[in-house]
């Protein structure tokens, strides 16, 4: 297979997703709320620049294309775009809240089986079909959490929690096919950050006190550019040409740096049982991604 730009940047995306516990952690003392808000709030301010500098052509298309639309269309799209951003918020919350109070391990682990649970769910809600080897490595994944469980039960449903916002965010976008990602995620972002302003103090969020903290603000600063605007930007790009089946390949790269950075970086420990685990989730994965050789 030729290595094309659409594949490098499909890895350097996920690459520098892997990296994303690192910064995090440094805001571990912050409440999940608080880097959330301030993450929304520049990640949709990025955003709304770069569609006002350079794809005000793309927005008014998208727009067009919306309105030209079958009244049912134009609902079953506003549904998706509405609970897709509630999705997302929710799983950033939790991803946010488990790397730094549960452990990197369990948001890895929730990025891990994420592919798997989301082919689950494809089939139960959108009857999508799944090949032999995919069953059974539904299968091993599951009973991958279930040794998880029997060790560690509160971090293996964090885990789930987490993979399972993320998986019906997934499945809730694939009803918006034809829209531009980035147009979509920006009307999903505003409307994260109307909903998150009035509930700030619920979620412990201080925008007052935030807005005076330099080290909260490049934190978050290099997590809404680094982590969150660029490698969306090279994924989509990667999109543009490559096969879905083929980025999602590269999905993997992010939980299994994380994995490392837990191990390797920040030091984190992980019982006989609970690398048992793991081992059959890669297996599983293995599984899942194996196609059989076409009948000649």
């Amino acid at each position: 297979m030729k290595i094309s730009r659409y594949h490098l940047a499909a890895f350097v995306a996920f690459f520098i997703w892997g990296f994303f516990p690192i910064p995090l952690r440094w805001l571990a003392g912050y409440p999940s709320g608080q880097i959330l808000f301030f993450r929304v709030l520049f990640s949709l301010v990025l955003l709304l620049l770069i569609h006002g500098v350079a794809r005000r052509d793309t927005v008014r298309q998208t727009w067009r294309q919306w309105r030209a639309a079958p009244a049912p269309e134009r609902r079953r799209a506003s549904v998706s775009t509405v609970v897709g951003g509630f999705l997302l918020t929710a799983n950033w919350l939790l991803f946010i809240y488990v790397v730094n109070q549960v452990s990197v391990q369990a948001g890895s682990f929730a990025y891990l089986i994420c592919p798997i649970l989301t082919s689950l769910l494809g089939f139960v809600v959108l009857g999508e079909k799944l090949r032999r080897n995919q069953w059974l490595a539904i299968g091993l994944a599951a009973a991958s959490c279930a040794l998880l469980g029997s060790g560690e039960v509160r971090t293996l449903l964090m885990s789930l929690v987490v993979a399972s916002t993320y998986a019906a965010y997934l499945i809730s976008q694939r009803r918006l096919q034809g829209y531009d990602r980035l147009v979509l995620l920006t009307v999903q972002l505003t409307l994260s950050a109307l909903v998150i302003l009035p509930l700030a103090p619920l979620l412990g969020a201080q925008p007052s006190a935030g807005l005076h903290d330099a080290h909260l603000l490049s934190t978050v600063v290099l997590l809404s550019i680094v982590f969150t605007v660029l490698p969306l930007f090279l994924n989509l790009y990667a999109l543009n040409v490559l096969p879905s089946g083929a980025v999602g390949i590269f999905m993997y790269i992010n939980p299994l740096l994380s994995f490392l950075l837990a191990f390797l970086y920040f030091g984190e420990k992980a019982s006989g049982l609970e690398l048992g685990a793991y081992g059959v989730i890669f297996l599983s994965i293995v599984l899942y991604n194996w196609r059989p050789a076409a009948k000649v």
